[in-house]
């Protein structure tokens, strides 16, 4: 009589040949050899590793702004956080899900550690001792906490946490860079796909002799000042900034980052496009980095006929913007910003290095995050 232990042989300990996008990593749905690590239900997150993979020791996660700001707003009082709920909520998902993917937005983040173990056929050079960040969604990445996020009170995107975390083959990891602080370089890096995808659009009006008016939805947040930045390096003739509230526009104002600042609600139709004709819109290019549903027909509208839209944002409804444009008769090219174009996270670090504006917007948000948790 057979061991019955012998009829599920350990998968990690047994296979030598694994996909370098994760398949071999999905447990739920079962037995669908074809679903991706994104789309599963569940993902193995043990720390053996197949040969190409890399496994690292976790110091902190880094939610994006669209998952963060839904568990806030579902986990509020009185309109003040439950910190305690946002973090049961998310140790929960990771644990039920083998990785940090938001149910309701479908995001998850990135997150910064150590290398701890390097698979003898990895190709990403990483090597053991290295800090990086990931360049990928957690959303994808096997994730497990081993200290139920006990540092962390609920109230930042940024997660202080212990556990370990797997790269695939085709992953992306990068160095953390000396000179700048983790933190404020995991904050770049999460949004660092915005401004290389808005340096190369620029860059393709200016190779065709034309200088465009770029308008930024959210220019005052991480993606929002990046991309405004990089619209200004690449050549833009003009660069307008929305934001939706005094203080964001103050502060946007005084940075010198856009041309012109303009108030505005980015779900407002004809108020969006209002505030960025005031401004010397339409614009050519418009570049929504906001993390709130409802966008996608006032940016239409606020975009020029010919002109190009860049959703850099996980709460797009992209069937809204497609059926908008249609309904609108509004000829836009609409581009999705997948968070990844090559030489975004050097694109991004040197912006901050080189205009002080950016890098002040990002350490005062630094700042504002540790101070709220430490209150």
């Amino acid at each position: 009589m057979s061991d019955p232990m012998s009829a599920a042989p350990d998968p990690v300990a047994t296979a030598r040949v694994s996909s370098p996008v994760g398949l071999h990593r999905v447990l739920e749905p079962a037995g669908a050899a074809i679903t991706l690590p994104q789309a599963a239900r569940r993902l193995d997150a043990r720390p053996e590793l197949w040969d190409d993979e890399v496994r690292i020791a976790v110091e902190t996660l880094n939610l994006d702004a669209a998952s963060y700001r839904q568990l806030a707003e579902k986990h509020s009082v009185g309109g003040r956080v439950d910190g305690g709920a946002v973090r049961a909520e998310v140790r929960d998902i990771i644990a039920t899900r083998g990785k940090m993917q938001n149910p309701v937005t479908g995001s998850g983040g990135m997150l910064i550690g150590t290398v701890e173990e390097v698979g003898p056929g990895s190709p990403l050079g990483l090597r053991v001792g290295d800090r990086v960040a990931t360049l990928v969604s957690l959303s994808l990445t096997p994730l497990a906490i081993t200290d139920g996020l006990e540092r962390w009170d609920g109230l930042s995107e940024q997660v202080p946490a212990a556990g370990h975390a797997i790269l695939f083959g085709r992953s992306i990891a990068a160095t953390l860079p000396h000179d700048l602080d983790p933190h404020l370089a995991l904050m770049v890096m999460d949004v660092c796909g915005a401004p290389a995808l808005v340096e190369r659009v620029v860059g393709e009006y200016a190779a065709r002799g034309l200088a465009p008016t770029v308008a930024v939805l959210g220019g005052a947040g991480k993606s929002g000042s990046l991309s405004l930045a990089a619209a200004r390096a690449a050549g833009a003739a003009r660069t307008i900034g929305v934001v939706p509230v005094e203080r964001e526009r103050e502060v946007l104002d005084a940075s010198g980052l856009a041309d012109a600042v303009v108030l505005a609600d980015a779900r407002s139709p004809l108020g969006l496009a209002a505030a960025v004709e005031s401004a010397g819109g339409p614009a050519d290019i418009t570049v929504v980095c906001v993390d709130v549903p409802g966008c996608e027909q006032p940016a239409i509208l606020a975009t020029a006929q010919g002109g190009t839209i860049i959703f850099f944002s996980m709460a797009t409804n992209f069937a809204a913007a497609a059926l908008g444009a249609e309904g609108l008769a509004a000829d836009v090219r609409m581009l999705v910003g997948n968070g990844y174009v090559p030489g975004h996270a050097e694109t991004a670090l040197r912006l901050v290095r080189e205009v002080p504006a950016v890098r002040a917007l990002f350490e005062g948000r630094l700042a504002a995050e540790t101070a709220g948790s430490d209150a």
